[in-house]
């Protein structure tokens, strides 16, 4: 019979893994005006440096699934988070604009690797629990970058360097994910496993759940960078209160994806991610119709509360949908990094061209797109049924 204490054990474990990787994200964010002065550039060539992020995470995605075969789960992940961590020192030493492009594709494909195969585990961990976890494993995720930003936060106010700051962090922030890494599950291959290809397309599975994460992913972007600037210019908020809008948007991620296990659990994938669009729908009719601050405020906080648990459960779908869950979650993840990537600056684009009040009448016609769509789960939830049945469970050993 399967050690349930053991896997309960690794739970935790990969949960300590999620919050580390966001407190380097969180670490990162806060910092980003230093090195756009110590290298001396302006918004524009910063934001090209910063394109490169997704760029590297992209291309380095793939690689994930054959790292964990070649070294097996625990000293794959062990591996990639440190490399991740160490990554965070990176971006605070270019000097100048080749130097930091080179710097955020390296982090951003230390980033996606960890990425991939921290939510490989994570999905292990919710099937052979027989319940879901994912979701509670991306609110530790929130949890870190809550706690890596206010770090920075500090770290700025007190005009720390960013290398000095960088550098605690990544020794702090390394140490704690090798040591969570002990306890995770150990997946060797079969002996006759084929190794995944290097490089491949994701399978139709994963576009189609990929889309589903894509709305999400864009209303999360778009409220994180631009519901300050929309509290601010449009309704004349204080500059406080604006970005106590984003803060507060933040801790309504964060506790909805922990607490969204449980309501996932009572009501299934499909329901929960329908109801999440409901509400995402409802929240940016409110920003959009906003006529003060505190309207607009509830209507992120919306927003937040409806999208919380969707990309978890995309990447828990695609770890159920086909045979190769690692190449699966790869996909997935790529196509959710790029909806990250475009959307503030598309949004931007369109207030650009007409209004912040229509960019985000863009938000909510997206976030419709998670009530219509999210029957694309309903496969991956009836196959992630079939692995938890009481003689699969019992079944130690790989993922068949």
């Amino acid at each position: 019979m399967e050690d349930m204490s053991g896997v309960r054990r690794a739970r935790g474990a990969v949960a300590a893994v999620f919050a580390v990787h966001g407190a380097v994200t969180g670490s990162f964010a806060t910092r980003v005006p230093w090195i756009q002065d110590h290298a001396s550039l302006g918004a524009g060539r910063l934001g090209f440096a910063l394109a490169f992020t997704a760029l590297g995470a992209s291309c380095a995605m793939p690689l994930a699934g054959r790292i964990s075969h070649r070294f097996g789960s625990r000293n794959a992940l062990r591996g990639l988070i440190a490399l991740w961590t160490l990554s965070l020192l990176l971006p605070s030493l270019a000097p100048n604009l080749p130097t930091l492009c080179l710097a955020m594709f390296t982090y951003g494909a230390c980033a996606g690797m960890a990425d991939v195969a921290m939510n490989a585990l994570g999905v292990e961990v919710e099937r052979r629990l027989g319940r879901s976890v994912m979701s509670g494993l991306h609110g530790m995720w929130s949890a870190g970058a809550l706690v890596g930003s206010a770090a920075g936060t500090l770290a700025a106010h007190l005009g720390a360097d960013a290398r000095t700051h960088f550098l605690l962090a990544a020794a702090v922030l390394t140490a704690l994910g090798v040591l969570s890494c002990t306890w995770v599950l150990d997946i060797q291959p079969a002996e006759d496993e084929e190794p995944p290809p290097r490089f491949a397309l994701p399978p139709r599975s994963a576009l189609l759940i990929g889309m589903v994460g894509f709305c999400a992913v864009f209303a999360e972007g778009a409220s994180l960078d631009w519901s300050a600037v929309f509290l601010r210019d449009r309704l004349d908020s204080s500059a406080g209160l604006a970005a106590a809008s984003t803060t507060a948007f933040m801790l309504t991620m964060a506790v909805a994806r922990i607490a969204g296990d449980a309501v996932v659990n009572r009501f299934g994938a499909v329901r929960t991610v329908r109801a999440g669009g409901v509400l995402a729908v409802l929240g940016g009719l409110l920003v959009v119709l906003a006529g003060q601050p505190v309207v607009a405020m509830g209507g992120f906080a919306l927003m937040g509360l409806g999208i919380a648990v969707v990309v978890p459960l995309c990447f828990a779908a695609a770890g159920h949908a086909g045979p190769n869950p690692s190449q699966a979650i790869a996909g997935v993840a790529t196509i959710t990094y790029t909806s990250g990537l475009i959307a503030p600056s598309l949004i931007g684009g369109v207030a650009q061209a007409t209004s912040l009040v229509v960019s985000f009448g863009v938000v909510t016609a997206l976030a419709c797109g998670l009530t219509v769509c999210a029957g694309v789960l309903r496969s991956a939830e009836r196959g992630a049924e079939r692995e938890v049945s009481p003689r699969a469970a019992a079944v130690p050993g790989p993922r068949p």
